[in-house]
């Protein structure tokens, strides 16, 4: 998320009422995650086992809930709750705005797109031209949409993303402060949900094609000439590269990387990285020529028995 304008180290620091090390005016300019920093971003870090990935990120301050030695270049941010703080400044940067209209004044769409009626588009959201949006939809705020866009009853543009820090009394939420970028020429089917970034951007790929009832995580991007079969489920910060194929049911982990026209067989369980221009299946996820053969191997197992009594 970058923010308007350029704020000093000071002023961040009083808005969420902590202690700072670094000159007080600092540049900062926005805040992100640690998988998507750049210079000028805020991020934070509350476990020490990620100190040093945080404090050595393209990240130029550090949200930190212990005093350690400021690396040259950068600024902290002492904290002693940094996760509930990185929430103030969401709040501050990006807070929730009430709406009671079905398309807002602020939202922008183009020529010669319809949006069926009970459509909800939020605040600041831009659709292009050419777009057709069926009943019922739900656009949440600083959704981004292109020309030619087709997206189906149901669906969910930007709900927040599923991210809980642990504590004694329950879990506590993660405030999103990011967007859905929909690019040209994608397909929605019905009943999808596409959450927005924590910081960043959930993006769909120009010409990507989407079928019913898929989930799509946090801060994932999915290429260009995707295509994403019924009831898969994508992780959040997933990385799918250009004219993938996914088929039913297919499950991914986070963070995980699907290599450039992939092809992904039913009910896979995507456990790891893979390359791209081959085909899987299985779980845990293998070359799906290799997993075959396994699992034809296993129905000779009781021949095998009887050979050997």
């Amino acid at each position: 998320m970058k923010f308007q304008k350029v704020y000093s180290l000071e002023a961040i620091a009083n808005i969420i009422g902590c202690e700072y090390v670094g000159d007080k005016d600092f540049p900062v300019t926005g805040m992100n995650e640690i998988h998507v920093v750049e210079s000028g971003d805020i991020v934070f870090v509350d476990h020490p086992k990620y100190y040093d990935k945080a404090l050595n990120s393209a990240a130029t301050v550090v949200l930190i809930n212990k005093n350690v030695a400021c690396p040259d270049g950068k600024a902290l941010l002492i904290s002693e709750d940094p996760f509930r703080d990185f929430n103030k400044l969401t709040n501050y940067f990006k807070p929730f705005q009430f709406s009671n209209v079905s398309i807002a004044a602020s939202a922008s769409i183009g020529e010669g797109t319809v949006i069926q009626p009970n459509t909800f588009v939020g605040n600041h959201v831009v659709i292009g031209k050419n777009c057709l949006i069926h009943s019922n939809v739900s656009i949440y705020d600083y959704t981004v949409i292109g020309d030619n866009v087709m997206i189906h009853a149901g669906t969910v543009l930007g709900a927040d993303a599923f991210y809980y820090k642990k504590r004694p009394e329950g879990y506590d939420q993660l405030l999103s402060g990011g967007r859905v970028v929909i690019k040209d020429n994608v397909g929605i089917g019905a009943l999808c949900t596409i959450d927005k970034g924590v910081t960043g951007d959930t993006t769909i790929g120009e010409g990507t094609k989407i079928d019913n009832q898929v989930h799509v995580g946090h801060d994932t991007v999915i290429g260009k000439k995707c295509l994403i079969a019924s009831q898969t489920g994508i992780a959040g910060c997933v990385i799918i590269e250009d004219e993938v194929t996914i088929w039913g049911q297919v499950g991914t982990t986070s963070g995980i990387t699907i290599g450039a026209k992939a092809v992904i067989l039913g009910q896979t369980g995507v456990t790891k990285s893979v390359e791209g221009g081959k085909s899987y299946f299985g779980t845990p996820i293998e070359e799906s020529r290799e997993k075959l053969k396994q699992l034809a191997n296993i129905k000779k197992i009781p021949e095998i028995l009887n050979k050997l009594k």
